[in-house]
């Protein structure tokens, strides 16, 4: 239970529906007053406080878990080595993979508890051979199955959504508000919790550290200077030193970042259009593909709240290779690639390289 009208409302619904609920609370910062801003951020005392709240309306046990070492190590550290290493990883899929449905699940099978219920929209089917599979919600604008791909098939055999059937937010509000919680009305968090003034740049700055280095453009020539190639992030238009107006007239874009050479490399916006994208890491939310080295149709999805795209997929050499039917745009390593089939999510891999649509121009 985080603190929010979400969570508080799948709590209420478990018990509804004959299970036997504990609420719990994760600490995931040892100074949790600094964790939100507004709508930004969240674990903060404050939050703990409204989910008791919510916890003693429901008639629930409550209790709070101390995971801040666990998600420092496994969330921030990586966040901060992802960037490092030149790639843009998604925190929020790290938070579910490392420690909502692992570290928390692991320790409450070992308590005797039978799943973890979460107030995500998305939603768990079973196939006619009882296999579980995890889809999308029934709200589409809502749906947070894509930051849920990471999941796997014991994950699921362990895992409920009271609300992935629910038609809009605005009912889930509602059903709050006649339940007595206090939080019916409390904004959603946005942006990285860790992070609740959104100054991403400054906040790596201060942990990666910053050193002058050269902005390229795709031939390898020197167009600029940057003060720390961790600040950009594939896809990025403002901030660019590379001066204006560029020869052609038309703005640059980063393509690149090398973090090893601590040079960042532009381009025109058509650069960023990638005809394939490929992962090692992979991870199947249920069943596999039948025969995943043979390709097969899909839809692709590369942000929680990107549109799907369709693709064909295939695993080769150990790599999930997506290529996407029309190209994608401005896809950086380190993102998900989650693969759908219908409404299903079968499963994603985390983007290791991308193959521009663009070729690089003789020089």
């Amino acid at each position: 239970m985080s603190g929010g009208v979400d969570s508080a409302v799948a709590a209420a619904r478990a018990v509804d529906a004959g299970h036997e609920v504990v609420g719990v609370h994760l600490a995931l910062s040892r100074m949790p007053g600094t964790l939100r801003t507004g709508s930004r951020g969240c674990c903060t005392i404050e939050d703990s406080m409204d989910a008791q709240r919510a916890a003693n309306i429901i008639g629930i046990p409550y209790y709070v878990w101390d995971f801040s070492e666990r998600f420092k190590l496994d969330v921030v550290d990586d966040f901060i080595a992802e960037y490092s290493a030149g790639r843009t990883p998604n925190p929020c899929m790290r938070c579910n993979e490392r420690i909502k449905f692992a570290a928390l699940l692991e320790k409450a099978l070992a308590l005797g508890f039978d799943a973890v219920a979460t107030g995500h929209y998305a939603t768990i089917l079973t196939d006619a051979s009882g296999n579980r599979e995890l889809h999308r919600a029934s709200a589409w604008a809502k749906d947070q199955s894509y930051v849920l791909g990471v999941l796997t098939t014991d994950q699921l055999a362990h895992s409920m959504f009271p609300l992935g059937a629910t038609p809009s937010k605005a009912e889930v509000r509602a059903e709050a508000a006649v339940r007595g919680f206090s939080v019916a009305n409390k904004p959603d968090s946005h942006d990285i919790c860790f992070i609740p003034d959104g100054d991403t740049r400054g906040w790596l700055a201060e942990r990666v550290g910053a050193e002058t280095g050269d902005i390229l453009d795709r031939s390898g020539a020197v167009v600029g200077k940057h003060e720390g190639a961790h600040a950009f992030t594939v896809g990025q238009r403002k901030g660019l030193n590379v001066g204006y107006p560029t020869d052609d007239g038309k703005p640059r874009f980063v393509l690149e970042v090398r973090p090893k050479d601590n040079t960042v490399v532009v381009g025109p916006r058509e650069a960023l259009d990638l005809s394939e994208i490929a992962g090692s890491k992979i991870s199947w939310a249920g069943m596999p593909q039948a025969n995943p080295s043979q390709p097969w149709d899909c839809d692709v999805q590369i942000r929680a709240h990107a549109d799907p795209v369709p693709a064909v997929a295939v695993v080769r050499d150990g790599e999930l290779v997506i290529r996407p039917r029309d190209p994608l745009n401005g896809v950086a390593p380190g993102q998900s690639a989650v693969i759908y089939v219908g409404t299903r999510v079968l499963g994603q891999c985390t983007i290791d390289r991308t193959v521009s649509a663009v070729p690089v121009p003789a020089s």
